[in-house]
């Protein structure tokens, strides 16, 4: 099997070797985080190892019932090459797959763009693309904030997508989408073009990298209540917003 070659598999029984003595080590729980890091590293390591192995197992069965040359195994051979071929070229991808987040979580969000109703029913395709995709995948996925329209579309939303390589996979999608078709929502049926903005992050641990702002860039505004509502309605404060100067990007609660 010429994929074989691109999986280096001494070096990674080497570095799963390497990740078992740490995972020996009567010390390891001292440092919580480093632990459950190493042991994650340990578990993904397993499973790429484990599904390696059981491809070659399986290519290696076929071929022995190649070589029988019994007519009536036939379409049960050719269904099982099939299947390792797929499973071939899933597990290549995998090993392009190298990035420093591809193997890790991503947040998806989708914004629909210029187009009206149109660009919010197709931002509301998208999301359904996506969420099946997932579900297929076998990934877990968790809303984590949806604007829809009164129409059923949707202005945005993001949704973080958990699994192996759920970044890598979801990187590429990252831009704008663009649909032209005949508009459900024009009483003329005319040609409209519907864009909408697909972003995808990955989802960065805290321990994977340190990030310092400084206090000169943060702006935060606190907010009160108005109108009606008794004495302690401009006093109490309901809402806060905080900005960071130099990027524009704004988070409120």
């Amino acid at each position: 099997m010429n994929s074989w070659s691109i999986f280096d598999l001494p070096a990674k029984e080497s570095e799963l070797n390497m990740l078992q003595m740490k995972s020996q080590s009567s010390e390891l729980w001292d440092n919580r985080d480093e632990a459950m890091k190493i042991m994650k590293a340990l578990s993904d390591l397993n499973e790429e190892i484990g599904s390696w192995k059981s491809l070659k197992r399986r290519a290696e069965d076929a071929l022995e019932l190649a070589q029988m040359e019994d007519e009536s195994l036939r379409d049960e051979l050719l269904n099982e090459i099939e299947a390792i071929e797929a499973l071939i070229s899933q597990n290549e991808l995998s090993v392009l797959l190298s990035g420093p987040y591809d193997k890790g979580n991503a947040l998806l969000a989708i914004y629909s763009g210029a187009g009206g109703l149109d660009s919010a029913d197709w931002a509301g395709m998208l999301r359904r693309m996506f969420l099946r995709w997932a579900e297929r995948k076998g990934y877990e996925t968790e809303v984590l904030d949806t604007t829809e329209t009164e129409e059923g579309g949707i202005k945005s939303i993001t949704i973080a997508v958990n699994g192996r390589f759920a970044y890598g996979y979801l990187k590429s999608e990252k831009g704008v989408h663009r649909l032209v078709r005949l508009s459900p929502f024009d009483a003329a049926h005319r040609r409209h073009t519907s864009f909408a903005l697909v972003e995808v992050l990955p989802d960065i641990s805290k321990e994977d990298t340190e990030i310092q702002i400084p206090q000169e860039d943060i702006r935060i505004d606190v907010f009160k209540s108005s109108g009606a509502g008794g004495q302690n309605v401009q006093k109490n404060a309901t809402a806060i917003r905080i900005t960071h100067k130099p990027t524009g990007i704004t988070v409120a609660c």
